[in-house]
């Protein structure tokens, strides 16, 4: 946000110097990017009077003048009248006209802080000049190099820059510390901050304050406004005026525009600038006579999405087919206008525009920010629409551009002035006097929140009246009650907190005093989850894992490669990337895109796991999405890799593991064998599996995940080996898990033996497992601890009714040497019990 200095003097006194105000800007009401003194820039520059202009004797196009500076202009060579002699070759140059002549050693402001052009006296066709009379264009006031700069006001020897404003200092503020404030968007709300950082009293002019009375105007250029989007376009505001004269706009009015970095058109187009730029409410004139041709029997203003098809060709030629939300400014026959974005071409004003019509709305910020960032379309109007402008300006801005266009192009106004509220104002609000509700707060919470003791309640009035607060009190003593009403410019006025900001601002956050916040030496309480990521990476790192870490937005693709619903992912907007569209639903998709890269690189056995969040549209509390945190791992071996044994083993290692680890008891059932309850983020997780090679993880009679193979589909999507599995547990699972003791090793042997125990095809070796492990718990002898692990699963060809299970038993004691009797009398029992309850035979 470039800010003219002298502008901002038009509305409050600044009694401080630059370095001073700079200062306090930045410390009080945004950080300054850089300070540009204009002066330098128009150094030299004056207001001529030419006295005479006769032709070149050697050059037809050029011409010899003879102009008065009134002496201003020093070490430059005059004749007997005191007159500068200026070679000229622009086609309007003539006697006794006022121009702008750049003398000898002056730079060429258009050049000025680039490739600098110093002027001299030299010879043109024989003919001695002294400078040169400039352009527009050359004094950097606008792009038309079509002839001199004609100036309408001043006189010869006055300093240009001192007659139009340009002696002037501009302060660029960074535009993102204003993202919140949209009233300071406008060189009239920074003028307003400008004085309450200086403790001064600011008063808005009278027009922007009162509600303004529009006068009806004759019956004729006829308009209706229809607005089919009430809710995304709450207020819109319509005139006609007549009878205008499109010329370029005085010279002052162009020096205005120009230093704040706006490009004048013309005197139309430069008035809604100027006062976008005054106000932070942009405003938009279109050709009446050409919305007229457009629409049906009547001119129409229409506000409403686009059809599907249609396109649009915007102001600077670009043509759009805008996103099906956009916010559209259409006749009843065709769009005309991206509303709060840009105009299109074929209601453009032009030299050509007799009657026009001045729009003033306030569209969704929302609304707004996603259709320029859809289309790359940054103007001024949505760098101010997307901040949230008040719609209770609309009128008071309105009214005055009326005005101001009407002083500097005629016209008058017809009809009256259309305006389409849709504003949902409380009772107290009725006369538009605020759109926010009051705050109530305690004058000791603003002292307590910002440290300032010594900050008394009558300085905190003074501060928020300053900036035009309307403040009500409870009680005198200093600890009372205030009622904050926020003027209707600010929209950002809510709680309570809202309030001791402004204050702490106001009254200066470099005068709090430097003071630690006080803290407990006492340690604080590590926190359960970030443990339990540190042991799970620690873990897996030295099973031999490694961890990646992904993005945790998806392309669309990943989704329907993986199987998983789309419509369940929430897709982001304005996605930093074609490639990142979607909030992932799981964390496989993820690590298996990453699988055949790694084959292709020669990685012929690997693991990744991932710790990450997920979100699902079908969990949400409040109405916003719930995030779930989720550890994902994947086993991969190339195809040339010899490995005995399904992949779901060697994913389930990893499992069991990390799982013993944890100290966490888990027990792996067949999908088949389970109802799992119905929960769409959770049905996510298990789209990229085999369903006939997919377990469910229980911790007791918890779900904590799944484990398994992926199916054929999902292999050949994602170009898999054939030995990939992998698996993905809820991380909530871990947290708050003890630490698992030190146990020594016992001084006694330990003693091993193997169990085969054969079975019935159909019995799944879950159930073998934990039957033995039920067993051996129960006949085992009190002093002697058993750990099983699974040794082989074999099928005989010619027996497609059975298979056989080899278990290993390790026992051991700490307190005595054990005997082979005790193993077998063990074996014996565990094979007896594990006969009658699953119909096992021990070979």
């Amino acid at each position: 946000m470039k800010v003219s200095v002298n502008w901002l003097k038009e509305y409050t006194d600044i009694d401080i110097s630059l370095d001073e105000l700079v200062k306090k800007i930045g410390a009080q009401l945004g950080a300054v990017e850089e300070v540009i003194d204009l002066n330098v820039q128009y150094k030299g520059a004056v207001i001529v009077k030419v006295v005479s202009c006769e032709k070149h004797p050697n050059a037809d196009k050029l011409h010899v003048c003879h102009v008065d500076d009134g002496g201003a202009t020093k070490d430059v060579k005059r004749d007997a009248q005191g007159l500068v002699q200026v070679v000229c070759g622009a086609p309007n140059v003539r006697e006794g006209m006022l121009a702008v002549w750049l003398p000898p050693k002056a730079v060429v402001p258009s050049t000025y802080g680039k490739d600098e052009f110093t002027l001299e006296a030299r010879e043109l066709r024989g003919v001695a000049s002294n400078g040169m009379l400039a352009s527009a264009s050359e004094l950097a006031i606008s792009n038309d190099h079509s002839g001199l700069l004609e100036v309408e006001v001043g006189k010869p020897g006055q300093a240009f820059a001192d007659v139009f404003e340009l002696n002037d200092q501009i302060i660029d503020i960074e535009n993102k510390m204003f993202t919140h404030r949209p009233d300071l968007f406008g060189i009239l709300g920074v003028a307003r901050e400008v004085a309450g950082i200086q403790g001064k009293k600011f008063t808005s002019p009278d027009w922007y304050l009162k509600i303004p009375k529009f006068e009806e105007g004759p019956e004729q250029l006829r308009l209706g406004v229809h607005n089919e989007l009430s809710e995304l376009v709450p207020r819109f505001m319509a005139v006609t005026i007549a009878d205008v004269t499109v010329k370029p706009s005085p010279v002052k009015l162009q020096s205005y525009l120009t230093k704040v970095g706006i490009k004048p058109i013309n005197n139309i187009v430069d008035v809604t600038n100027y006062i976008m730029y005054l106000t932070g409410q942009p405003l938009h004139a279109y050709d009446y006579d050409k919305v007229r041709a457009l629409s049906g029997e009547e001119a129409n203003l229409v506000v409403r999405y686009p059809k599907h098809g249609e396109t649009i060709t915007l102001l600077g030629g670009k043509t759009v087919e805008p996103r099906k939300e956009a916010i559209m400014i259409a006749t009843d026959k065709q769009l005309i206008g991206i509303g709060g974005v840009m105009g299109g071409t074929d209601t453009e004003v032009d030299e050509n525009t007799k009657n026009i019509i001045l729009e003033c709305a306030n569209f969704d910020m929302y609304s707004i920010r996603r259709t320029s960032m859809a289309h790359g379309l940054f103007t001024d109007a949505v760098t101010r629409f997307t901040k949230g402008q008040s719609p209770l300006q609309n009128d008071r801005v309105l009214a005055h551009a009326i005005k101001a266009l009407h002083e500097v192009a005629g016209g008058k106004q017809t009809r009256k002035v259309i305006d389409d509220q849709n504003l949902k104002l409380d009772e107290n609000n009725k006369h538009a006097t605020n759109i926010s509700k009051g705050v109530a707060v305690e004058v000791d919470f603003i002292k307590s929140h910002l440290g300032i003791s010594r900050l008394h309640q009558d300085e905190i009035i003074t501060y928020l009246k300053n900036v035009e607060f309307v403040i009500g009190e409870d009680d005198g003593a200093g600890h009372g009650l205030l009622f904050v009403n926020a003027p209707f410019w600010r929209t950002d006025i809510e709680i309570e907190e809202d309030v001791v900001e402004e204050v702490g601002r106001l009254y200066g956050f470099d005068h709090v005093p430097l003071a630690l916040p006080k803290r407990s030496a006492s340690p604080v309480a590590p926190d359960a989850e970030l443990q339990a990521k540190k042991r799970l990476r620690h873990t897996l790192a030295k099973l031999g894992a490694n961890e990646v870490l992904t993005y945790s937005f998806v392309h669309g693709n990943l989704l329907k490669k993986s199987g998983q619903d789309e419509t369940e992912a929430y897709k982001v907007s304005n996605a930093l990337s074609p490639d990142l569209q979607y909030y992932r639903l799981s964390l496989a998709p993820s690590l298996l895109s990453l699988v055949h890269p790694n084959i292709k690189a020669g990685n012929d056995e690997f693991a990744l796991f991932e710790i990450g969040k997920v979100h699902g549209k079908s969990q949400q509390e409040d109405g916003l999405p719930k995030e779930f945190g989720r550890i994902s791992l994947v086993y991969a071996a190339s195809d040339k890799t010899v490995k005995n044994g399904a992949s779901f083993y060697e994913a389930k290692a990893f499992l069991t593991q990390l799982l013993s680890d944890f100290s966490i008891t888990a027990t792996f059932v067949s999908f088949s064998e389970v109802k799992i309850p119905e929960n769409k983020l959770f049905e996510q997780i298990r789209k990229p599996f085999d369903p006939n090679r997919l377990a469910a993880v229980y911790s007791g009679e918890r779900l904590i995940g799944v484990v398994g193979e992926f199916s054929e589909e999902v292999s050949k999507n994602f170009k898999l080996p054939k030995a990939t599995a992998g698996f993905e547990l809820f991380l909530s699972t871990f947290s708050g898990q003890p630490t698992t003791d030190y146990q020594p090793l016992s001084r006694y042997p330990s003693i091993e033996q193997d169990l085969c125990l054969k079975v019935p095809a159909e019995t799944t070796y879950q159930t073998v497992l934990g039957t033995v492990q039920e067993l051996a718990g129960k006949h085992k002898p009190e002093d002697v601890n058993v750990t099983t692990s699974p040794i082989d699963i074999y099928q005989d060809e010619k027996d497609k009714t059975h298979k056989q299970i080899t278990v290993r038993l390790a026992l051991v004691s700490y307190e005595r040497t054990l005997t082979s009797d005790i193993a077998n009398n063990l074996l014996d029992a565990i094979a007896g019990g594990a006969k009658t309850s699953i119909g096992a035979i021990k070979i």
